[in-house]
């Protein structure tokens, strides 16, 4: 990895001799809201069972990122590639059923459904009678909501609330999981509750690309990490060599 922010290496570069292990792929997306040019020309990949981290400030693109991915929006130019078919104009539900989960930033649980039924929506795309083994294992990762599965969803507290979100995204059963600011507005303690659970469900087999404000952490718990800047890929490269990159540690470190 170069410390010059200009210079990205190819996508493929990095891992050219995994390509087949390669689960997700954008390539020279732009994407826009109306005629803002939010996303201009961003290429990224994610191999199977990695966690891979996006960083960068507020309005860089890592949430339109995801969107794009979970096709909540839909790319003017470039593809996104999920195991190897393209999916940039696919409809976002179907994207879950092709195992895509996405917890979105702010969480957005239905706060006047119970816990029970917030996970259950989780599951829409799946026979109700094939989901106890999902719930069990939801459970397992947040005993606390297994306490409250019959509590309104509004009426949690913001941790309990990321766990529900999390919860949700994992009932689909996805093989890659986007997470969207996992660790904002939460107490250090539940900090680092929800990265050890995110390694916890990565250590199981789930792919996840982790977009995180909090920089350092992320790129603690992520093999490989993209640095955002104003809609385009600035650096990329392993996560050991993000943490040691000088602009990195002055942007985004607070060294």
């Amino acid at each position: 990895m170069t410390a010059a922010p200009s210079a990205v290496p190819a996508p493929g570069a990095a891992a050219a001799a995994g390509s087949d292990d390669v689960l997700l792929r954008l390539e020279n997306v732009h994407t826009y809201y109306g005629h803002i040019h939010a996303l201009q020309g961003v290429s990224l990949e994610v191999r199977r069972g990695e966690i891979v981290t996006l960083i960068g400030a507020n309005g860089a693109g890592k949430t339109t990122t995801l969107k794009t991915i979970s096709g909540l929006l839909h790319p003017r130019e470039g593809t996104v590639t999920f195991e190897g078919r393209d999916i940039s104009r696919t409809a976002a539900h179907q994207l879950v059923r092709a195992g895509i989960g996405h917890s979105p930033e702010g969480r957005r649980i239905f706060s006047r459904l119970t816990v029970l039924e917030n996970l259950k929506m989780g599951a829409f795309t799946r026979p109700q009678n094939d989901i106890e083994g999902d719930l069990d294992h939801v459970f397992e990762l947040f005993p606390r909501l297994k306490e409250r599965t019959s509590q309104r969803g509004g009426s949690l507290s913001g941790g309990e609330q990321q766990m529900l979100a999390i919860g949700r995204a994992m009932m689909g059963r996805p093989r890659v999981l986007l997470l969207d600011e996992p660790s904002l507005g939460l107490s250090p303690i539940l900090v680092q509750q929800i990265f050890a659970i995110i390694q916890e469900i990565n250590s199981t087999g789930t792919t996840i690309l982790l977009v995180e404000q909090n920089a350092l952490q992320a790129l603690i718990v992520a093999n490989r990490g993209y640095v955002l800047q104003t809609g385009e890929v600035a650096l990329s490269g392993l996560s050991a060599d993000l943490r040691e990159n000088e602009m990195v540690r002055k942007a985004y470190l607070g060294e």
